[in-house]
């Protein structure tokens, strides 16, 4: 028999797994890949890899209570961005997926790995009840917990990242993994 994983394990390897694929499917793409988009109303590589960083960013924060590494570590300067909180990319016009310019796949990933410690430390310390403490948010109903919205973020995260993936196939072609 195995040894049985806690909540804390699964929460991390899951939000691991996003890492990987990220790293896997960014790995040599040029910033030409990273922006293009298939057709003017899709979001771009670079900018999906940005927005599920900056959403995980975001919501861990919150739940720490502390300001986002977005912020308190610059990350915004490394992608030529304002230092604004809010923008994770939620509300974003096509345009603004256009326009959005990305750094070299290294940053993105980079900034990705930073995130993810701070998310797997924050982890690391949770209590089961920790899981079950409420969010102030009363506009959810009903109200989500801390157990809730890291596994919502994980879905999200996971999401986008299969969103990623399936660009560079269709930027790059079937095969691109090397099978």
């Amino acid at each position: 028999m195995g040894v049985t994983m806690d909540y804390r394990q699964i929460l991390t390897d899951g939000y691991g797994r996003v890492r990987e694929v990220m790293e896997e499917t960014l790995n040599g793409l040029t910033e030409s890949d990273l922006d293009w988009q298939p057709n003017p109303d899709c979001n771009s590589i670079g900018w999906l890899a940005w927005h599920l960083t900056r959403v995980q960013d975001d919501h861990i924060a919150d739940l720490m209570g502390e300001e986002q590494l977005w912020i308190s570590e610059a990350w915004h300067a490394r992608f030529n961005r304002t230092a604004t909180p809010a923008d994770v990319g939620w509300g974003h016009s096509s345009g603004d997926v256009a326009a959005f310019k990305s750094p070299p796949a290294e940053v993105l990933v980079d900034y990705h790995r930073a995130v993810l410690a701070r998310a797997r430390q924050y982890i690391s310390t949770l209590s089961e009840g920790d899981l079950d403490r409420e969010l102030d948010e009363p506009w959810f109903q009903p109200l989500p917990t801390v157990g809730v919205r890291l596994v919502s973020v994980m879905s999200d995260n996971l999401q986008h990242v299969g969103q990623v993936a399936y660009l560079r196939g269709l930027r790059q072609g079937k095969g691109w993994l090397g099978y």
